[in-house]
């Protein structure tokens, strides 16, 4: 399968300044850009920008920036599942994973995190993936919003569904152990049945519960 990408964008007008939702970027526009201090959900800003430059290189990838002028100050990243997770186990070429989202507080509330789902599947291509996303309570900012854990995955809810990310069963145990926890997936239009009937065999691995 080849992984192919289209390129799109969208502006939002904020009291803060004008922001541009844009990507898949290349790895070349993310090295020239400058990356927000605040952006340290997963590990320090810069490690993360790194980071971020590395998963570019890889072929299914697709990152999606907000920016403010050259200041990255969110961001979205697909890329197929960790190898050592469960939904890595049926090597699908099909089957991405939103990995990770983050927006700096300063932003938050100004619809970025939608817009750049919105602005994701814009690209045509997306109707042959299975999108898959992981939601773990210890990786929200509980403290920095003052939500509770069953807010926050209201909020993190329908901001999936921006995204046309819908809630999903499954027996993952990391998942399963804690109830504000989720799996939610997206599936393409172009999937086919027998994709769609491998991936419900990796959300259900345990027989007596599927």
């Amino acid at each position: 399968m080849i992984h192919k990408k289209v390129y799109n964008a969208q502006t939002i007008k904020t009291e803060k300044g004008t922001v541009i939702i844009e990507g898949p970027v290349l790895t070349h526009k993310l090295e020239s850009y400058k990356f927000h201090e605040d952006l340290t959900a997963f590990r320090p800003a810069f490690q993360q920008q790194q980071a971020l430059i590395d998963i570019s290189k890889l072929p299914e990838a697709r990152i999606i920036l907000a920016r403010l002028d050259d200041l990255i100050v969110g961001y979205v990243t697909y890329l197929h599942p960790d190898p050592l997770e469960r939904w890595s186990e049926g090597n699908m070429n099909n089957l991405i994973e939103l990995g990770a989202i983050e927006v700096i507080p300063d932003f938050r509330g100004c619809s970025v995190g939608k817009t750049m789902l919105k602005v994701s599947m814009m690209d045509e291509f997306m109707e042959n993936y299975i999108i898959i996303t992981t939601e773990y309570y210890w990786h929200w900012d509980l403290k920095g919003t003052g939500l509770n854990v069953w807010d926050y995955r209201k909020v993190m809810e329908k901001m999936m569904n921006a995204g046309g990310l819908e809630w999903m069963a499954t027996d993952d145990p990391e998942i399963c152990s804690h109830p504000a926890n989720c799996l939610m997936v997206r599936i393409g239009k172009q999937v086919d049945q027998s994709s769609i009937q491998q991936f419900d065999r990796l959300r259900f691995q345990n027989r007596f519960m599927y």
